[in-house]
């Protein structure tokens, strides 16, 4: 399995899943041209993907999505609530539940509920070849159901948008903070700390930081607490930005 994650952050989010000669888009949250160029330097095809999925209806998700299927004839997949947020200007091939797990090519996607204030999001496990991949982003916290979902995973996902103090001192107004650091906003790198530390196994290969804030957070940051969790491992720490693709391969 190959994860190409095209961008991730606040101003845009964009993620490849391949494996078996298949691939699927999770987000179109940066506009059509960019993740055309992105895909076409990681080797994707636009074309020939099985679907493009996604987490919700925000912004940062789907401002590239309108563009992108008129130029491709890709089959959408969203929940009822997401579609209906996006008022009518999408209309999913495909409904997701979360819980029931849905076939796409020689892949297997479960998408689970997270706590987001978005209509009806939810993340992603996503299964090749009994290869595990989990992807959690825009949830205010990690409930049991997204911890039972993203155990066993081959590789993680995981949102760490913001540092606390970063947040808290930061020029965002104070009802922005409030949102971010609720239970329905993002999860900070403590948080993503904590949530790695009880999903961490023998079998886990590859972590990746996910959806940080510019203003309110840095790599280097990332790195120091996701790394904490895996000491002594031999378990790949990356962090994915919004401005360059970064791709990793499961072994």
């Amino acid at each position: 399995m190959r994860l190409v994650v095209l961008a991730s952050g606040s101003s845009g989010n964009a993620l490849v899943v391949e494996a078996g000669g298949r691939a699927i888009l999770i987000d179109c949250g940066v506009s059509c041209r960019q993740i055309e160029k992105r895909m076409h330097a990681a080797g994707v095809d636009p074309g020939r993907l099985d679907a493009v999925l996604l987490t919700h209806e925000h912004t940062d998700h789907i401002q590239g999505l309108e563009v992108f299927l008129r130029r491709h004839a890709v089959p959408l997949a969203a929940t009822a609530g997401t579609a209906a947020a996006c008022n009518g200007l999408f209309t999913p091939a495909l409904v997701l539940q979360s819980g029931r797990e849905v076939g796409l090519g020689c892949l297997k996607v479960l998408p689970f509920a997270v706590s987001h204030d978005a209509r009806e999001p939810v993340g992603f496990v996503v299964e090749h070849g009994g290869r595990r991949v989990g992807l959690l982003t825009d949830s205010g916290v990690a409930t049991a159901l997204a911890v039972e979902r993203l155990e066993r995973c081959d590789a993680l996902l995981l949102e760490a948008n913001h540092d606390p103090d970063m947040l808290r001192l930061g020029p965002y107004p104070w009802a922005l903070k409030q949102r971010i650091a609720s239970r329905t906003g993002h999860l900070s790198n403590e948080q993503a700390q904590a949530l790695l530390d009880r999903l961490t196994h023998p079998r886990l290969q590859v972590v990746v930081g996910m959806h940080l804030s510019r203003q309110n957070n840095s790599p280097e940051l990332v790195r120091r607490e996701l790394s904490r969790p895996l000491t002594g491992s031999t378990v790949r720490l990356a962090v994915a930005g919004q401005d360059e693709p970064l791709s990793v391969e499961l072994v």
